[in-house]
């Protein structure tokens, strides 16, 4: 028998958690349970066919956000394919009204809904059991022993008569029965592995569904140790936790981090989503004595407005935290991924650009502009008139007005976050930035006006080089603050060769032939160095804090040598060194 476990997800490098945890859980039943993996940026025929090839005699999908459509798509097509298949699904985007789901989707036999490991053991026991193969594969069961579906907890189905049956609702699995499911690690090459320590949250975040879950469960830290050794030995480039508030307590967040910094193999990365307000001194010392590049932490601050905060049922200290994301930014050794919302209730569009203008002056690694979805079976979703949230029918449920923001104002955010996401989260114009922060009050308002300036040339919606962007950049300074010009072009080489040694030359830098023999003298690793020379000293420029600071031209240009060898872990960019005029010589 053949009971595939299929997985759509956002992109290839990703893997889906789920269906391996379902097909370990499911490991007596191994043989008869297969996965198939793909993307959404495969067409739906391809996925059709590869699943009709693999001819199922019952097929379960994973349904998210990002892949209900398709997935819906495919439970039509494969149900007029195979009419008397059982197609199941499962996950939060169908869990909490299953119900009107099977209704629009017809094809469905019916919906596992919450955590699915016990629930999909029993399923596969009783299609294995009507096919006449059971646990000692061809040995058939006791009649009184077999189960009916409605005896399995935690499914909502039709029956014969076209009625609905919700079961039992299925209580949590212990997080110690969750069997390790990676030891074929050739199945994920080039991946990320996703691992889980821990289930629940203890916040009440109105728009997150981990709040529904009040009960928090802890994989023993034993465990926890030995699988954390098999992915180091293994030499894993990441590894990241997917437990929702990682630092929810203290003794097992010490434990874990203790044990990856004296286990290091210098290679594997750790991701953690954490509470930064939460984190004790001894916390924040243990973070900072880690080799650069071991750890990199998630820290959703999603608003710094008092009443949305509030609003939302969300527990922050914020002065804590920002004290806490300070600290750690001074050692310099862990990339920091911080999180807002745009949409939330109660800010409005002047509040959330103050909060926006407040996080980026933290100078995390990445600022992640995300915005507001409501998510079936979130306190907000039940409270959508209230709010006057006004959202997406489809997937992702992305708000698209609220009472105190507009459809209009949500949009310039988006327009924003678009030039944050080139111009400050890519890392590849750091130099620029600083000087162009330096002109304008709020940074919010520089990217929004960056924006603008795109969707008035025209370069919106369009694929854009590295180079390019340095081209409409300089286009936007002639118009903003062309008296320092010459300047910006300076600052966009170094930027340019901060990460690499550059195959295309910029033509307004000046040509090398000058320093032809220096670079010589410099440059003995062929294209893994680089010299550069400039007028204005780039070192006073990354310290630019104010208009005071503005950088002035100096009378002799000073030269920089790039080195590739070395990169920064955090930056991805390489080491510098400023030599002397003299050196030229």
């Amino acid at each position: 028998m053949n009971i595939i476990l299929v997985a759509i997800n956002a992109k290839y490098i990703h893997s889906n958690l789920a269906v391996y945890s379902l097909k370990s859980y499911g490991r007596e039943y191994a043989s008869h349970i297969k996965i198939g993996e793909y993307t959404i940026n495969h067409p739906v025929d391809y996925i059709l066919q590869e699943i009709y090839k693999q001819k199922p005699d019952v097929l379960c999908f994973s349904c998210y956000i990002w892949n209900l459509r398709y997935v819906q798509e495919l439970i039509g097509e494969i149900h007029k394919l195979m009419p008397f298949l059982p197609i199941w699904a499962g996950g939060p985007e169908v869990s909490y009204e299953p119900e009107i789901f099977l209704k629009h989707n017809t094809g469905a036999a019916g919906v596992m809904t919450g955590e699915g490991e016990e629930t999909f053991l029993e399923l596969c026991r009783y299609y294995l059991e009507q096919a006449g193969v059971c646990k000692g594969e061809n040995e058939r069961r006791e009649k009184t022993e077999e189960k009916h579906l409605e005896e399995i907890q935690g499914l909502v189905f039709r029956n014969e008569a076209g009625e609905f049956i919700r079961t039992l609702k299925r209580e949590p699995v212990s997080m110690d029965n969750l069997p390790f499911c990676y030891e074929h690690l050739e199945d994920f090459e080039n991946r990320i592995i996703y691992y889980e320590t821990s289930r629940g949250c203890p916040f009440s975040c109105s728009y997150c569904l981990s709040s529904i879950e009040k009960e928090i469960r802890f994989r023993a830290l034993e465990t926890v140790k030995r699988e954390l050794q098999f992915f180091l030995e293994h030499q894993v480039k990441q590894v990241k936790f997917v437990d929702r508030t990682f630092n929810c307590s203290h003794r097992h967040a010490e434990e874990i981090w203790h044990y990856i910094k004296e286990h290091d193999n210098g290679v594997t990365n750790f991701h953690f989503e954490i509470s930064a307000d939460l984190l004790t001194e001894e916390e924040i010392e243990l973070l900072a004595s880690m080799r650069p590049g071991l750890v990199q932490l998630e820290i959703g601050v999603q608003s710094t407005y008092g009443p949305a905060i509030q609003e939302i049922r969300r527990t922050m200290d914020l002065s804590r935290l920002e004290q806490a994301v300070k600290r750690l930014q001074q050692a310099g050794n862990i990339h920091q991924h911080l999180d807002l919302i745009a949409g939330l209730p109660k800010e409005d569009f002047a509040a959330f650009a103050e909060s926006f203008c407040q996080v980026y002056q933290w100078k995390p690694e990445q600022l992640q502009l995300g915005f507001l979805k409501v998510l079936k079976g979130s306190y907000l979703y039940e409270n959508q008139r209230e709010y006057g949230l006004i959202y997406r029918e489809q997937p992702p449920y992305e708000v698209m007005a609220t009472r105190w923001i507009s459809y209009e104002e949500l949009l310039d955010v988006k327009l924003a976050e678009e030039m944050l996401e080139v111009y400050y989260n890519s890392g590849q114009f750091e130099m620029t930035m600083k000087i162009l922060e330096l002109i304008t009050e709020n940074p919010f308002f520089l990217f929004l006006e960056l924006g603008k300036f795109y969707e008035k040339r025209g370069y919106l919606a369009m694929s854009h080089s590295r180079m390019k962007r340095c081209v409409i950049l300089l286009e936007f300074v002639k118009e903003k603050d062309e008296a320092h010009l010459e300047l910006y072009q300076e600052t966009l080489t170094f930027d340019l060769y901060y990460r690499e040694n550059m195959k295309t030359r910029p033509f307004w830098a000046p040509e090398p032939a000058e320093w032809k023999e220096m670079a010589r003298k410099y440059c003995k690793k062929g294209k893994l160095s680089h010299i550069e020379p400039f007028w204005y000293d780039m070192e006073k420029v990354r310290q630019s804090r104010t208009l005071s600071d503005y950088p002035r031209k100096l009378s002799r240009r000073q030269f920089y040598l790039f080195s590739y060898l070395e990169k920064n872990p955090l930056t991805g960019q390489g080491k510098v060194v400023k030599l002397s005029e003299d050196d030229k010589e």
